[in-house]
């Protein structure tokens, strides 16, 4: 799989700031303060640690300790990464395509320890960089597919398998995209997974949940595509090697309908590592650090894209192009053109979430629709930004004010709640669980890593912890229960996510308040994926999936739905862009 050096790294993930040994050197002169400085990351499976031993001119050593990670994918990372960084002298290197989420941990760990020091890594430039005259590539292939995040990693694996020639370009040093960031899992209806655990659902009711909590802004003939295409979809990604066994609660959702892994494990990482793995076992090339700037249209026709890496400015020929290159929901600036109400929000989303695939669809008369439609999500913790996710609640957990007081519905719709946090002195609540919830849901380790989850053995303990009222508390946990018990929930009507109480100790809270989540607006699409232009027509050779389109969540996106939306509008995509590939082969053949 063809990499690049990669430019200045932002992370997608969440991770601590360094710790560092007090310096042996405390001179101003050379490159760097030596000494030993040390920096933490999280990975794939927990914190990943950094060691840096500089002396003033140069990075002497590094050594990585993550006992966690997947052995032979993040341990190969680990194993390999730390060498290549000495020799470069920089962090800025190619990231382990099939273990991003480790690299991306060693890289950000590195980062910090050297930051540490009083170290910028951005102007560590590689040594063994060429810093020449950029040269200009031609790349031809069937079908070129801009953004490596899940829909566009579903759309390559799906259109190889259709028997095309793939290329992907991607702007960032790492493949995965926001959908790295996505923790609860994939809503789907009428699974095979959903019939084997004795759950009922139908995809009617999947459509109406969706369009129900996205208010009917939503386009419905969109809805009913991505509702009925879910279950193959699920079929799809135990085939390729991700299997979603586990089926749970999400906020709006009538039944339960959102699959993940087993174990509770935060769904993003776990399917960029499927996709991955699947992209280099299949040979497409991935274009890392590469941005497109245009999309090349001939003719009225879309037959290619314009792109750029450090050192090189590509031509990317191709019959059909597919764009999937997420929505803006890191790009303040443009969010807040539609919404000011949002200015100062912080964002969950990575860093690459910047809208360039609408600017560049737009430019060549793509039409836009639901476009000031951008959701946050309720429980986000402000000082890392990481996002709590749903399946905590529907797996048992309650909001609390400051008091330690309920005030909603905890599974309502993300805007719903959100709103109701909002609306608490202070704007921020609490998120309570105990241990067997913990124990039912690994994604909880990783905010327990990030040091962000308050812990005590009793409930007035953990209401000393959060500053709320003890009696208040255990007042309401002991409703709760009761609520749990009778499956009826006097004063909320929450019907959802009770299948357990909290009663195991020890308890745990987590700080939370909205954040900027998802854009549900973009380019507009038809139910084949092809882009429409502001005259209503198809645009001839362009394609989209993902967070990049406009019209499946309407004024409010449903937990789940959008890891469903990619794979189902991905797959849709390529097979798509290979019909039309094939009806240009056969045009020419004639």
């Amino acid at each position: 799989m063809k990499k690049f050096l990669a430019g200045l790294l932002v992370c997608a993930l969440c991770f601590s700031l360094a710790a560092c040994t007090k310096d042996t050197d405390n001179s101003t002169t050379g490159k760097f303060k030596a000494g030993k400085y040390t920096g933490t990351a999280q990975g794939y499976g927990g914190e990943v640690t950094a060691t840096v031993v500089l002396s003033k001119d140069k990075i002497d050593s590094i050594t990585v300790k993550g006992d966690k990670e997947t052995s032979g994918i993040g341990g190969k990372a680990i194993e390999v990464l730390p060498p290549q960084m000495v020799e470069a002298q920089s962090t800025q290197i190619d990231v382990m395509a099939s273990a991003t989420m480790t690299s991306n941990a060693i890289i950000e760990a590195v980062n910090a320890a050297l930051k540490s020091a009083g170290v910028d890594p951005a102007t560590l430039t590689p040594v063994n960089q060429d810093n020449g005259v950029k040269t200009t590539e031609t790349v031809t292939a069937d079908i070129v597919i801009v953004g490596a995040g899940g829909a566009g990693m579903t759309a390559a694996i799906k259109a190889k398998q259709e028997g095309n020639s793939v290329v992907i370009i991607e702007k960032m040093p790492l493949v995965g995209g926001n959908t790295v960031k996505a923790t609860g899992g994939m809503n789907a209806a009428e699974t095979s997974v959903q019939k084997n655990l004795g759950i009922e659902d139908s995809v009617e009711t999947f459509i109406k949940d969706t369009m129900d909590g996205g208010k009917n802004v939503n386009n419905i003939k969109l809805v009913t595509v991505m509702a009925e295409n879910s279950a193959d979809a699920i079929d799809w990604l135990a085939e390729i090697g991700a299997p979603l066994p586990e089926v749970s609660f999400s906020g709006g959702a009538t039944n339960k309908r959102i699959h993940r892994p087993e174990g509770g494990a935060g769904v993003g990482s776990y399917l960029v590592d499927a996709f991955s793995k699947n992209l280099e076992s299949m040979d497409i090339p991935v274009y890392l650090n590469t941005t497109a700037s245009d999309i090349i249209v001939t003719d009225g026709t879309v037959t290619g894209v314009k792109a750029a890496s450090q050192n090189v400015d590509y031509t990317f020929n191709a019959k059909a192009v597919i764009l999937a290159t997420g929505g803006f929901g890191a790009n303040e600036e443009m969010y807040t053109k539609y919404r000011p109400d949002l200015a100062g929000f912080v964002t969950t989303n990575t860093s690459g979430a910047m809208g360039e695939g609408i600017v560049m669809a737009q430019a060549i008369g793509a039409n836009l629709v639901d476009i000031e439609q951008i959701q946050t999500h309720p429980t986000v913790e402000q000082g890392t930004s990481i996002m709590i996710t749903e399946s905590v609640r529907g797996g048992g957990a309650i909001l609390v004010n400051k008091d330690g007081a309920r005030f909603a519905n905890e599974m309502e719709t993300r805007d719903v709640v959100s709103a109701a946090i909002i609306e608490q002195e202070g704007g921020y609540a609490y998120l309570i669980f105990d241990d067997a919830q913990r124990k039912a849901l690994s994604a909880i380790e990783k905010y327990v890593s990030a040091d962000i989850v308050k812990q005590a053995d009793t409930i007035e303990g953990l209401a000393v912890e959060i500053g709320a009222d003890s009696a208040t508390l255990a007042s309401t946990i002991e409703t709760w229960n009761k609520a749990v018990a009778g499956k009826s929930d006097a004063a909320y009507e929450r019907a959802t996510g009770m299948d357990v109480d909290i009663s195991t100790a020890p308890y745990s809270a987590i700080k939370v308040a909205p954040g900027v989540h998802h854009t549900m607006g973009g380019v507009e699409i038809d139910t084949a994926t092809q882009v429409i232009d502001t005259d209503g027509k198809v645009i001839p050779g362009l394609f989209a999936a993902g967070e990049v389109t406009g019209g499946v969540h309407g004024a409010n996106r449903i937990g789940g739905n959008a890891v469903c939306d990619i794979v189902v509008f991905g797959r849709i995509a390529a097979d798509s862009a290979s019909d039309y590939c094939e009806a240009l082969n056969t045009q020419k053949a004639a």
